[in-house]
């Protein structure tokens, strides 16, 4: 089977996030059965236009806003009844394949981002955006959907997509689950952890100043910072660190390495998450799978990643203030700690890439 895939960005896009990991897997797992996958996606500074990777080609044309239009034309041009699948993938935006692919087509839709247009776009175009987006997919509400979590399920159900239509599969995480929650040692001091993308939608912001009250009530508290902070939000986030007067007990590393990733989660009492909106929160089971339970916002994604009160906690208000609270309440409770801490590795090793791969087959019907 030739399966024509599209999406804005590979998992080699210094913007690529947890859904770039899934979608990539599956490719990887696809191959390897004899199927063909090609992705049709955005490029980046000093990207590669074509490249193959694990027997998976990706073509990147134009950049972020004009790869839809590239796209099409690309499609048109070359690959035009090439594929048996076509995937559309919606990361914010439709490549609307349902009005000029003539092959079987789906939507894959990790999540909705009407909420994160205010976030991540500035004035007029974020309100453009979060009045534009219920309408276009209305446009697309007829097509049958692979989504990764009952939240987005409940957002799509409520642009008249139809039930039927929406379909579920198991997320994946690419590291392996530690074999032994006794072999992982902490650090000395309780340790919250912040990974990944640091930009406004993820309101790390919040994050800093949710230790900076915990610290006031647990003396030892340590922080660790670890992203990419070299656009305007990191800068500004940076500043905020130094201007702290706890700076001394946060540690800022910028982006770091897959190994020092797992480092990081296997050695930190407990991970921080505040994201305005997920597909489904990956950097969470990732962590729990590393012996680590979370704190997070009652957010799409989030709470479907975090079983409240079993594998972590989610705040009842999204604001710093909750969020210590919930961190405090955690580590200074070690019976409750451990009993997280063990309900959450237990959960991760549910969410694995072979379920994940098992589930796509069965919707796409291979």
């Amino acid at each position: 089977m030739k399966i024509l895939w599209f999406t804005w960005k590979d998992k080699k896009n210094p913007l690529a996030g947890g859904a770039e990991i899934v979608n990539e897997e599956l490719a990887k797992k696809l191959v390897a059965d004899g199927h063909e996958v090609v992705f049709l996606v955005g490029g980046f500074k000093d990207s590669i236009k074509e490249e193959i990777i694990d027997g998976y080609k990706v073509i990147r044309i134009g950049d972020r806003w004009s790869v839809y239009f590239e796209a099409y034309k690309y499609y048109k041009n070359y690959l035009k009844r090439w594929a048996d699948l076509v995937i559309d993938e919606v990361n914010t935006i439709p490549f609307f394949c349902k009005f000029y692919v003539k092959e079987k087509n789906i939507l894959f839709i990790h999540q909705l981002a009407r909420e994160i247009w205010f976030y991540q776009m500035f004035f007029p175009f974020n309100i453009i955006g979060y009045l534009i987006e219920p309408l276009y997919l209305r446009l697309l509400n007829n097509k049958k959907v692979i989504t990764v979590s009952e939240s987005t399920k409940n957002d799509l159900l409520k642009l008249g997509f139809k039930n039927e239509n929406i379909n579920i599969i198991s997320e994946g995480i690419e590291i392996k689950p530690i074999n032994d929650l006794n072999s992982i040692e902490k650090y000395k001091n309780p340790t919250i952890l912040s990974l990944g993308s640091i930009r406004p939608m993820k309101r790390t912001k919040e994050i800093l100043k949710a230790f900076e009250i915990s610290k006031e009530k647990i003396n030892s508290l340590k922080f660790i910072l670890a992203g990419d902070y070299n656009d305007k939000y990191g800068k500004e986030l940076l500043k905020l660190v130094n201007q702290s007067k706890f700076k001394n007990d946060i540690d800022v590393l910028g982006k770091v390495s897959l190994e020092k990733k797992i480092e990081l989660m296997q050695k930190s009492s407990l991970i921080c998450v505040t994201s305005v909106k997920e597909g489904w929160g990956l950097i969470v089971t990732e962590a729990n799978s590393q012996g680590t339970p979370a704190v997070v916002y009652n957010v799409d994604g989030l709470r479907d990643a975090v079983k409240d009160k079993e594998t972590g906690f989610i705040t009842e208000n999204n604001t710093p203030n909750e969020l210590s609270n919930k961190i405090v309440q955690l580590l200074e409770n070690k019976d409750e700690y451990d009993r997280m801490r063990i309900n959450a590795y237990n959960f991760s090793k549910n969410i694995n890439f072979e379920k994940c791969y098992s589930d796509f087959l069965n919707i796409i019907k291979l």
